[in-house]
């Protein structure tokens, strides 16, 4: 067996990790999203989990999106709404929130702010689904959904 390679990555201010490259979010019109980046802070062929770090910009939003791999996130800075399933909730530092697989989410920084949040997901995952305008309308259907999304 292969031995890992230890590394230790010291955190900066402004919620960045030395040595670890910031990364656009997703590729410029490849799906609607406003101001976030990433960061990967660990991926390792031992671990079969990838470790991320995202920041959405004040106002910002992540895209509307599902897919078969679950999350497992939590909120290290700021304050905002996420929206998973049919249900919007608020966030602020330290709250879990858990996103099964095949659901509708999305997560929105309030507008004075940046939402940091770190992001637990398969090292090996299938690619975000976006809605059609049918799924699009159906989410709408919901009153609380219809003012959450941004898209």
């Amino acid at each position: 067996m292969e031995k890992a390679k230890t590394k230790a990555k010291r955190a900066h201010r402004g919620y960045r990790w030395e040595d670890v490259e910031v990364l656009e979010y997703k590729s410029e019109g490849s799906a609607p999203f406003r101001g976030v980046t990433r960061q990967v802070l660990f991926e390792d062929p031992h671990l079969l989990a990838q470790w991320r770090y995202f920041e959405v910009a004040p106002g910002g939003h992540t895209t509307l999106e599902r897919h078969q791999h679950v999350h497992a996130v939590m909120v290290l800075r700021g304050r905002g709404r996420c929206l998973v399933g049919e249900e919007v909730h608020h966030l602020e530092p330290h709250d879990l929130v858990s996103v099964p697989p095949l659901t509708w989410h999305q997560f929105r920084a309030d507008e004075d702010e940046p939402l940091g949040f770190l992001c637990l997901v398969n090292a090996e995952r299938d690619r975000p689904q976006l809605p059609t305008a049918e799924e699009l309308e159906a989410l709408r259907r919901n009153p609380t959904v219809a003012a959450f999304i941004r898209t």
